[in-house]
């Protein structure tokens, strides 16, 4: 959990904020709020949601660091009833900050703070707008990506941009490990972003939308891995699902989901996608160009396991 001393002041001037996000990856942002002692009066996020086998209604991360402040917390199902702007008008926001909250904002929305509402998003815009850019990223192959701050419009992620700050996506790195960097990079970008605003040195750059790239929402329906494809790309499949919702494959009549993996030099130019080059010490699949080797497996109702247990269980049976 986020707790942070709220009594460090890093700007000059003290904005009323409203902070809307939900998952883990708004959190450091909303910490960096508080840190930088700006007057958070109220966070929007998603309501509760039922999880684990029991179904327990669980609260969002950033409502955990929103209570842990005492701040309050608003849930509504929609932005679209005016009962959400009838809550901002009373909270008067000097500015809003959106960080993957999973709502549009109405235009009456964006229209009410007199500094506009500003995003952050983890992609280098125009590319990879939408829900998964994190893991579109290493899916499509880029060799980097970053975060962009934008003052947001009516758009899904179209608004102009303000602060972008580049990373390099490394070989082997999952989306989950990306994540946790670009979360921590998001919220150095919001604070650059706030600073450069009220010090009025930022310049909004109207994005080129012809450049624009999809970063739709996953589904289990991206997971089956499909040999007939190269290995490089079916290694990006792994790391770009990792760690939802997961690569899957069928090999040796048991059903895995496939958590890491390497390309490798084919042994048998020959041989057919999806066939097993190698299950005795090493699980290398031949793939439509190249091979990939399957370091770690998780078999349908086990735990996640080396490539190398797999196989010597896989002998015994």
């Amino acid at each position: 959990m986020y707790i942070v001393n709220c009594e460090a002041l890093w700007y000059n001037v003290r904005m009323n904020i409203v902070f809307m996000g939900t998952p883990d990856f708004a959190v450091p942002c909303l910490a960096r709020l508080l840190a930088d002692g700006h007057a958070v009066s109220g966070v929007f996020c998603q309501p509760d949601k039922p999880k684990g086998r029991g179904y327990t209604l669980t609260p969002p991360p950033v409502k955990v660091l929103a209570e842990a402040h005492a701040l309050p917390v608003y849930q509504p199902t929609t932005l679209r009833d005016g009962e959400a702007l009838r809550i901002l008008q009373e909270l008067a926001p000097e500015l809003i900050v959106v960080v993957a909250y999973g709502k549009l904002l109405p235009a009456e929305v964006l229209a009410l703070p007199p500094h506009g509402c500003v995003n952050v998003h983890a992609s280098l815009l125009p590319k990879l707008r939408g829900a998964a850019p994190i893991q579109w990223a290493i899916l499509n192959g880029e060799r980097e990506t970053g975060v962009t701050s934008m003052q947001m419009d009516v758009g899904m992620d179209t608004g102009d941009m303000l602060l972008t700050w580049r990373t390099a996506i490394g070989d082997n790195e999952t989306a989950g490990e990306l994540f946790v960097r670009l979360s921590a990079l998001g919220a150095d970008v919001l604070h650059e972003t706030l600073a450069g605003l009220l010090a009025g040195t930022l310049v909004p750059t109207p994005q080129d939308h012809a450049a624009a790239t999809p970063a739709p929402m996953l589904t289990r329906a991206h997971s089956a891995l499909d040999w007939s494809r190269t290995a490089a790309v079916l290694h990006n499949q792994v790391r770009g699902l990792n760690p939802w919702p997961g690569a899957t494959a069928e090999l040796h009549g048991v059903p895995m989901k496939v958590l890491e993996s390497r390309p490798v030099e084919a042994f048998d130019a020959l041989a057919q996608p999806g066939a097993v080059l190698d299950s005795r010490k090493r699980l290398v699949v031949a793939c439509g160009q190249g091979a990939l080797e399957l370091l770690s497996v998780q078999p349908a109702g086990k735990k996640a396991m080396p490539a190398a247990a797999f196989l010597a269980g896989y002998a015994r049976n």
